[in-house]
């Protein structure tokens, strides 16, 4: 985008988002939202109230920022800023968007690298250009960013009519979603089997202490294995999405949190708690459906940053396109899903301590090899072994993801997948719909 087109926008847009954050500031009405949740990250019930004795402090507030952002993205809809850009400059303005979040943290590592510096004496003098430039950057993106959500918005939306996702044109639940530093989420799993019991928000802001402290305390009092983990969104509503200069991971997350929220309005999301298998169905068809529709997106509006399709795989194995064998990888996914299957065995023999042994060695393999794993432990793969739109990794021999895969491959289309399994309850229905 030209500078004088970002000048123009920018004066366009911040008299009217002066005025949200005056009603933001002063505004004195409670806004009741009554939302049903079903997304990435939800709390069981129980024993969730046993972790929430160490929790209580540091849990994150959700009806606070639902309030807020309701009536952030209410103003948004009413303004209907999109209709004064041609789509040219809409796609332009996202890419200004994204660009300023990719400056912004370019320039922050810049200037803590400054006065991470033992040679620089001065290192605030030093860091004045930066910060100069970063505080530019981040008033710049202040004001785009709102209507850098509802052109995603809108194309998303287009995509999904698209798609026939939409009734009467418009998608139910409409797609909104606001740019946020997210919440960690605490993950709790029996010592003795992998299994989800407790999934509880904590405030963005907590330190690494604060969260090891935390896993420790939860651990050594209701002897279970836990862990805080880094999410990429949330499906409330609007959905919660992390700030990202990443547009392919940034449409994909923005349609797999509203798959969460069509879910929701059905059986299938409405049953997310249920058991360990609806949640990987919920999670595996989000995934899926996901980056589909993340995908389509960029295909519509933004072919240029349409990521490499994988090569394909022949009968031998070897997916190089060469004859010579490629030269040996470290797969990750491969070494995970092994990983799994190990300590799944382990467990079953009731050989807890040997399996979280098994574990932590296995842990500094994957580290050996460039991948940062903090902890590697029962709660680790019960958070991530829900996520199985891809064989192998942390689901294990899980059947339900490979079913989850297979429904969708039988299926004509994705409105034809998402509308069967957004009706099932339980795992027969899927393994049933798969025969």
């Amino acid at each position: 985008m030209q500078y004088q087109d970002l000048r123009s926008i920018i004066r366009l847009v911040s008299p009217m988002f002066q005025i949200l954050k005056t009603i933001l500031r002063n505004s004195s009405v409670l806004l009741l939202v009554m939302l049903l949740l079903s997304y990435s990250n939800q709390p069981l019930a129980d024993p969730g109230e046993q972790v929430r004795v160490f929790t209580r402090p540091v849990e994150f507030d959700f009806f606070s920022w639902m309030t807020e952002a309701v009536l952030a993205k209410s103003l948004q809809t009413s303004l209907d800023l999109p209709r004064f850009l041609t789509e040219e400059k809409q796609i332009a303005v996202v890419q200004t968007c994204l660009s300023l979040v990719y400056q912004s943290a370019q320039l922050n590592a810049q200037i803590e690298a400054i006065y991470a510096d033992p040679n620089i004496s001065t290192p605030e003098q030093d860091s004045k250009p930066y910060r100069e430039w970063l505080e530019k950057a981040q008033e710049y993106q202040s004001v785009l960013a709102p209507l850098c959500e509802t052109i995603l918005q809108q194309q998303t939306s287009f995509v999904l009519s698209k798609l026939n996702l939409t009734l009467i044109g418009q998608p139910i639940p409409p797609v909104l979603y606001h740019v946020t530093p997210l919440p960690y989420a605490l993950i709790v799993s029996p010592r003795e089997v992998i299994r989800q019991d407790a999934n509880i928000s904590l405030e963005h802001g907590l330190s690494l202490e604060e969260m090891v402290t935390l896993e420790k305390r939860v651990e050594s009092n209701l002897n279970v294995s836990a862990l805080v983990v880094r999410i990429g969104g949330i499906g409330i509503y609007p959905t919660m999405i992390m700030s990202t200069s990443d547009l392919p991971f940034l449409t994909e997350t923005i349609a797999h949190e509203w798959v969460h929220n069509f879910l929701t309005l059905r059986p299938l999301g409405l049953s997310y708690e249920t058991s360990p298998e609806l949640r990987t169905m919920n999670e595996t068809t989000a995934s899926l459906a996901g980056k589909e529709i993340g995908r389509a997106v960029l295909e519509q509006y933004y072919p240029e940053f349409l990521p490499e399709e994988p090569l394909l795989t022949n009968p031998a194995g070897n997916s190089s396109p060469q004859s010579q064998p490629a030269a040996p990888v470290f797969d990750f996914r491969k070494e995970m899903h092994e990983t799994r299957v190990t300590v799944d065995k382990l467990l079953q023999d009731g050989k807890i301590e040997e399996a979280e042994s098994y574990m932590e060695m296995r842990r500094q393999v994957f580290l050996a090899n460039g991948y940062l794993i903090r902890r590697l432990n029962q709660a680790y793969f019960a958070f991530h072994g829900a996520y199985a739109d891809e064989p192998g990794g942390a689901a294990g021999e899980d059947p339900v993801g490979p079913a989850v895969r297979a429904l969708r491959a039988r299926s004509s289309s994705l409105a034809e997948f998402l509308n069967r399994m957004s009706w099932m309850t339980s795992f027969e229905q899927l393994q049933e719909a798969i025969k």
